[in-house]
């Protein structure tokens, strides 16, 4: 009896504990059933579902649920209502899954949450309506995604944030207003990601800042960083350990390899743009499309956008351009204009042009060197393709069309003619050049030979031996026994005419040899002799001489 009561005894206890389990199992299954989901653990208000290969949030956590742990899944997408129903979350951490989009408003019901890791996913774009709910939110952890780049306003809604990571990502621009909000944040960490510059003007709301992490980056110092090298050696100080300010520059290749704190400020310059564009005016015809390159340089590489020129009596009618490759098109957007920025060269497409389209588009380009712009002037030609006749109201009142071949919004001119027209003119404006130098030839010609026979009248011979005007009329020539030559001037011969009379010098010197025939002398026609012989005097040099025959012989 002693052992049967003591083995009673015994097999108590083991009931109890049989029913204990039973009862705690029943429990776990209603707890189960009620708020964890399956394959979840789950105890106090805490979800624990990670590395279980989940590709969506599990739809059976409990309302009440402060923490949920959803890591190292293949979660791709976040929507709204998936947690639409955890008004009590606090800590939800997500991070390394394969979450590419976050849906606009995916967290307007998680006003209490104050810790979110989406660190390690595919995430490569952010916008303020990701974030809107989020007021008490104090970590955000966005490391390790594909972020390019913060627009303005991306965390404006998270104005009690503390501590922002994105370090790991591909950043590449910061907008000046990207950080705007975020007045009570302290530590920032933007290492390791492609950003170039950065402008004091994107720091400038984060007057709580205490920790700011910018190493690991390909910084391109030129004049735009100008401002960091004096802002680290001063207010830096106290921001910056001594790892995290060693800013060392990437470009220009002069600098490469050197910390921006030993680089002077001399040698951090910028090139101001230079914009081409090619061509600089275009006629188009109606229902054409239109390709206009801008290209663009200086240091850095300017951004380059196209806008319209807006013109009082133009339509609302903008333009946009992208780079190469990219397509642009022109669209009425009722008078607001839309500018699209990339780097590089710039084109311009217009796509089944209207008379709407007519007008000058401008090509700019900004880099902290400063500022280029470069003007386009399109027209429309309406001579290929005359719609019919229409009344007068049925064109926009904006647009003042007229029934030329060809249509511009502000001015004609010679390219803005027809075919035709521009051919007729070109001839026009030849066969007047053309008469005009045959007038310049002629009147030339004329007053050449005007002055020629006007220096002949006045040519007159002047002998070697300084005695006066004479003429080669009283020359005669004669030859001596030894064959030597003489020349004889008779100065009764008058001095305007010549003539040869070789009797009357042989019956005044009959001791001279008969005169050689001079084949070059020239007589006077129609000159008489008796003429000669009733001359009293004769003039030369001024001087009046009694007729005689006098003979001067040189040898």
């Amino acid at each position: 009896m002693p052992w049967t009561g003591s083995a009673g005894q015994a097999a108590r206890p083991r009931s109890w504990f049989k029913m204990a389990l039973l009862v705690s199992s029943l429990l776990l299954l209603a707890l189960r059933a009620d708020g964890c989901p399956v394959t979840c653990r789950c105890y106090s208000m805490t979800v624990e579902c990670g590395s279980l290969g989940l590709k969506e949030i599990p739809t059976s956590i409990h309302p009440s649920t402060q923490t949920v742990f959803l890591q190292d899944n293949s979660i791709t997408q976040i929507h709204q209502q998936d947690l639409a129903a955890l008004r009590g979350l606090q800590y939800l951490y997500m991070q390394n899954n394969t979450i590419s989009a976050l849906e606009p408003g995916a967290f307007r019901s998680q006003q209490h949450l104050l810790e979110l890791a989406l660190n390690g996913n595919r995430i490569h774009l952010l916008n303020s309506s990701i974030f809107k709910g989020l007021e008490h939110l104090r970590v955000l952890y966005l490391a390790g995604n594909q972020i390019t780049k913060l627009l303005d306003f991306t965390f404006c809604a998270l104005q009690r944030l503390q501590e922002l990571h994105l370090q790991e990502n591909s950043i590449e621009r910061l907008e000046e207003q990207a950080l705007a909000g975020l007045s009570s944040l302290a530590l920032l960490d933007l290492s390791k990601n492609n950003l170039r510059t950065i402008s004091r003007a994107a720091l400038r709301p984060l007057i709580s800042l205490q920790v700011l992490r910018l190493t690991e980056n390909p910084w391109r110092c030129d004049c735009a960083l100008h401002w960091l090298g004096v802002w680290i050696k001063e207010e830096g100080q106290r921001l910056l350990s001594s790892l995290d300010k060693k800013i060392v520059c990437s470009e220009p290749p002069r600098l490469a390899y050197q910390s921006l704190l030993d680089v002077s400020g001399n040698s951090l310059i910028c090139i101001p743009p230079v914009v081409q564009v090619e061509p600089l005016e275009v006629t188009a015809r109606l229902g054409d499309d239109l390709r206009v390159s801008c290209q663009a340089s200086g240091y850095p590489q300017p951004l380059v956008s196209w806008r319209k020129v807006a013109h009082v009596r133009a339509g609302p009618v903008t333009a946009s351009a992208k780079p190469l490759g990219r397509r642009a098109e022109l669209r009425e957007r009722g008078g607001r204009e839309r500018f699209d920025s990339d780097t590089g060269s710039g084109m311009l497409f217009l796509n089944n042009i209207t008379v709407a389209h007519a007008g000058k588009y401008a090509c700019e380009a900004s880099n902290p060197g400063g500022m280029a712009r470069v003007l386009f002037h399109l027209m429309v030609n309406l001579s290929q393709q005359q719609p019919p006749p229409l009344p007068p109201l049925a064109y926009p009142a904006s647009v003042d069309v007229s029934q030329e071949p060809l249509y511009d919004m502000e001015s004609m001119d010679f390219n803005a003619l027809s075919m035709a027209t521009q051919t007729a003119i070109a001839v026009g404006i030849s066969l007047l050049a053309l008469v005009a130098l045959l007038l310049i030839v002629m009147i030339y010609r004329k007053h050449r030979k005007r002055k020629k026979a006007k220096k002949e009248e006045n040519i007159l011979y002047v002998n070697d031996y300084s005695d006066g005007p004479t003429t080669f009329a009283q020359l005669e020539e004669y030859r001596d026994e030894r064959g030597h030559e003489m020349f004889v001037i008779d100065r009764t011969k008058p001095l305007f005419a010549t003539y040869k009379d070789p009797e009357g010098l042989a019956g005044a010197f009959p001791g001279l040899p008969e005169p050689l025939q001079d084949q070059a002398t020239q007589t006077l026609e129609g000159e008489q002799e008796g003429e000669r012989e009733a001359s009293e005097l004769f003039v030369n040099q001024g001087l009046a001489f009694q007729p005689q025959i006098a003979y001067e012989i040189h040898c």
